[in-house]
């Protein structure tokens, strides 16, 4: 049986006036600051004995416990729908989603997605990130295809989510651009939050999350340029919001991108081609790589046909 976890932990003078839900949400790798902060609200907890409140501005040898309840029961049903499955042992799996496959359940939609596929495809999954999520230690976007990797066992998700943490994975994309990207190669180092305006976007502002993507010219194609971006971080939406941000945005990006689609397609043209990252149980050094999915193909022999190359 599975029983709730406690933590406690007596606050180091360096720590002084930072924010409790910040402060655990470093501690603590295996949650969010969002499930920490419902965590402080639900009254799991206390700072020397007393319930806080997420805002709390911790002081030097504050005792501060926290009261982790066990995974809840799953209410996500298993699904057979077929899985591209690039490596798999008994501590992890690399799974290639494909575009328009959403990665975990959320309000309105508990069907169809790629944890009904894995629940199906093997039975034991970490439940580390709870009862909708598990297994899941990253994700990429609904309409963006490409490679992830899901972790069996708690073990195997801590380790991979420190990698995370440390910037350490390998994680290279493929995305077709509106515009003629000038320089063959470059860094965007820009800050990742809210859209002010907006709520249900990200924007370079400058109160986010610092955010690094290496971006390098593949092929370009007089309106269009194909390039490879090198996630240094995993901000929501990063290459989507910096390439926005550098006036070439995604096409097929229905948030960031023009509003006309010349391509018709059904989401942006991005995919997490290239995934690596040493092994959290045998230590190896693991890379793999995806193609482009036939959509994408497409589209690029298209180009090339107008340019004159095939």
């Amino acid at each position: 049986m599975v029983t709730e976890q406690v933590e406690v932990f007596v606050v180091e003078p360096e720590y002084q006036g930072k924010r409790i839900d910040v402060y655990l949400s470093g501690k603590i790798n295996d949650l969010s600051r969002s499930r920490i902060q419902g965590l402080i609200k639900e009254g799991e907890v206390t700072v020397n004995g007393e319930e806080v409140k997420p805002n709390y501005r911790l002081q030097v040898d504050d005792e501060v416990e926290i009261v982790i309840p066990p995974p809840e029961e799953l209410q996500v049903e298993p699904e057979n729908i077929p899985l591209d499955i690039v490596y798999e042992d008994a501590h992890l799996l690399v799974v290639n989603k494909p575009q328009g496959m959403v990665v975990h359940p959320a309000a309105g939609n508990y069907h169809g997605t790629l944890v009904n596929a894995l629940l199906y495809h093997c039975k034991d999954l970490s439940g580390i990130n709870g009862v909708l999520r598990p297994g899941i230690v990253h994700r990429i976007d609904k309409d963006t295809s490409g490679l992830l990797v899901v972790a069996k066992d708690d073990k195997t998700h801590r380790g991979l989510a420190e990698q995370i943490k440390e910037h350490s994975i390998t994680r290279v994309y493929k995305t077709l651009v509106h515009g003629s990207v000038p320089e063959p190669r470059g860094i965007i180092r820009a800050a990742i939050g809210r859209d002010p305006k907006n709520r249900k976007r990200m924007a370079v502002v400058a109160r986010g999350k610092m955010a690094v993507t290496h971006y390098q010219v593949i092929e370009r194609f007089g309106e269009f340029t194909l390039i490879e971006a090198r996630l240094e971080t995993g901000r929501t939406h990063q290459i989507r919001v910096h390439m926005a941000y550098l006036g070439y945005p995604v096409v097929g990006d229905p948030k960031y991108g023009p509003r006309k689609n010349p391509f018709d397609l059904q989401g942006q043209a991005l995919h997490a081609a290239v995934l690596g990252f040493k092994h959290p149980v045998t230590g190896e050094y693991l890379e793999f790589e995806a193609p482009l999915p036939e959509y994408f193909r497409e589209i690029l022999h298209e180009l090339r046909r107008r340019e004159g190359r095939n």
